[in-house]
């Protein structure tokens, strides 16, 4: 080792250390309410205490759980300090009595909360950044739907926007994130006992927020986020310590100012952390009159992206692709991230297009192409309404084709023969019917004929037949029209058919995965609920006799779902006659 390398190393152990030394956040991480934050956090400070260290309690909200409020016996908490606002009385943390106080450890529960106004900082986390600063070491907890960058997904996932929330720089600052996690089935069964929430927020809770696919999905955030800090921290002793890691270089977000540009600065924020990578968000200003709406957007991305920890550039130039390129290179970016944003036809057609340009000339950079939540709703959407398309619109679309055909034969008019038009109507015939059904080809078939015999075949703006080349003309627009169609219909068939068998192979490869792994009636009974659920996309539960030869659900696909008396009485019904 050179004493250049040895130097160096010694600098990036001694930058830890330090870093280390000024590190006092412990943060409990939960996926939702009620998994048991606060309770981990009293339950560690309970050990402290017996250990000899001076823990005391700065805030703590119990929300009427006996069984946490218990945990609070034997600990020293802090008096609240008393605010008025609007005639009311409301209690805060009183951040001026812990600085007084300064105890080893100071517990303070809900990191997102919002002040009262009135109070010395906006939010808690403030507080809690003011102690920190002064050589407090402070306990807190936080659910994962009040981190800042993961606000839109907590939205798409759960239908709630989440108004307080915490800048993801802030958990920079922790030492550690101890995640508190709870199988989603164990939550709701919490809260339908009265340990979440009050009877009446309860069942509000289990129809919006608390349902088992928020949870699982909420979970896995949960769990990624503690995942990246772990990597952050591995990688920062790595380094430290001379161990080789791969080069991190910057992540670069291009917004444009349109809806999602907010959505993109949350992903560049995500994927930059995880990679313990520098991120930054910029914007081209290629000297293009912008309108109110999207300069107020491009500013509150900007702003967003301050708070989240990036850099912030605006560029100025003509060509967006070429001042991407050039500030990736001169700033070191490893990777561009763009969103999946609407191209001119022309400009795709010809290549020239933002994506086109950055995957041509940008080989050495990694792209990454978003596709923001707008489009992937009109994506889904696309997908719905293909198996009905085939009424209307297909007319429509032929109706256009048609158009289109005798504007280009009056283009062409002038240079080719009639017999030669006739090419321009039988293309137009094929287009129409490879994507549509057999009558809409004929449809287009009857519209091109009528098009081509009124408007060109002599004697024109009439239709009559006066040439016997015409009658070939409409003969081979029709049997064009029936076989392209038919082809077109075949294939259709042979790929849903492909996609049906791939489907149901699918199906039964999981259910004999899970299967495999069931130990009992009722696992079993639990697998076969869901592959149903999955195949039928419907709710189901399974029904089977209880040891007083009543009928009561075994296993059922959503926990929501139960069954009324009238339910259970036609199942019987079915039993007893065999018959659905």
């Amino acid at each position: 080792m050179t004493d250049t390398s040895r130097n160096a190393r010694a600098d990036a152990l001694l930058d830890v250390v330090q870093e280390e030394s000024h590190r006092r956040l412990k943060i409990f991480l939960g996926a939702a309410p009620g998994v048991g934050k606060t309770y981990a956090m009293l339950s560690a400070a309970r050990e402290l205490k017996r250990q000899g260290i001076d823990v005391v309690v700065g805030l703590v909200e119990t929300h009427g759980r006996s069984e946490t409020a218990a945990l609070l016996e034997g600990l020293e908490v802090l008096p609240r300090l008393t605010l008025s606002y609007q005639g009311r009385e409301f209690t805060e943390f009183d951040v001026d009595g812990a600085l007084a106080r300064k105890p080893d450890i100071l517990l303070v529960d809900e990191l997102a909360h919002r002040n009262v106004p009135g109070s010395r900082h906006e939010r808690r986390w403030q507080d809690i950044a003011e102690l920190l600063d002064a050589g407090i070491e402070v306990y807190t907890a936080l659910n994962v739907q009040h981190l800042e960058s993961l606000n839109d997904q907590v939205r798409r996932i759960t239908g709630i926007t989440v108004r307080e929330t915490v800048p993801d720089a802030f958990l920079d600052r922790a030492r550690d994130i101890v995640l508190v996690d709870l199988p989603p089935r164990e939550l709701i069964g919490r809260l339908r006992q009265g340990k979440v929430y009050v009877p009446e927020t309860a069942a509000a809770a289990l129809d919006a927020f608390f349902s088992p696919t928020n949870l699982a999905a909420l979970r896995e955030l949960a769990v990624d986020t503690v995942a990246g800090h772990v990597d952050s921290d591995l990688r920062e002793h790595m380094l430290a310590r001379g161990g080789k890691m791969p080069v991190r270089r910057r992540v670069m977000a291009a917004i444009d100012g349109y809806a999602q540009s907010e959505y993109l600065v949350r992903v560049a924020r995500r994927i930059a952390e995880r990679r313990g990578a520098p991120w930054t968000v910029v914007f081209v200003d290629t000297g293009a009159t912008l309108d109110e709406t999207r300069r107020e957007r491009i500013d509150t991305a900007m702003r967003l992206a301050r708070r989240l920890g990036g850099d912030v550039t605006v560029l100025h130039g003509h060509a967006v692709a070429d001042e991407l390129l050039v500030h990736a290179d001169r700033e070191g970016v490893g990777q561009i991230i763009l969103g999946r944003t609407r191209e001119r036809l022309v400009a795709r057609m010809l290549g020239r297009s933002l994506t086109q340009q950055l995957l041509r000339r940008g080989a050495h950079l990694e792209l990454t192409i978003i596709a923001t939540p707008a489009e992937r709703v009109r994506s889904r959407k696309r997908l719905r309404l293909m198996p009905m398309y085939g009424r209307r619109d297909e007319y429509i679309f032929a109706t256009v084709v048609t158009a289109i055909a005798i504007g280009l034969s009056f283009i062409a008019d002038r240079y080719l023969s009639v017999a030669n038009l006739a090419l321009i109507f039988l293309t137009a015939v094929m287009a129409v019917a490879v994507r549509t059904r057999m009558t809409v080809a004929v449809y287009t078939a009857t519209l091109c004929f009528l098009g081509y015999n009124f408007f060109f075949a002599p004697p024109r703006y009439t239709l009559v037949i006066a040439n016997s080349d015409d009658v070939l003309a409409v003969t081979l627009f029709f049997a064009a029209a029936l076989i392209c169609s038919r082809l077109a219909t075949r294939l259709a068939s042979q790929v849903e058919s492909l996609r049906a068998a791939h489907d149901y192979s699918h199906a039964l490869l999981t259910l004999g995965q899970r299967l495999s792994a069931s130990t009992d009636a009722g696992g079993i009974r639990d697998v076969g609920a869901a592959a149903l659920a999955r195949s039928l996309r419907c709710e189901v539960a399974m029904l089977a006799r209880d040891m007083e030869h009543r009928l009561q659900i075994a296993a059922n696909s959503s926990r929501t779902l139960s069954l009324t008396t009238q339910d259970l009485a036609a199942a019987e019904w079915c039993e007893q006659h065999t018959e659905p």
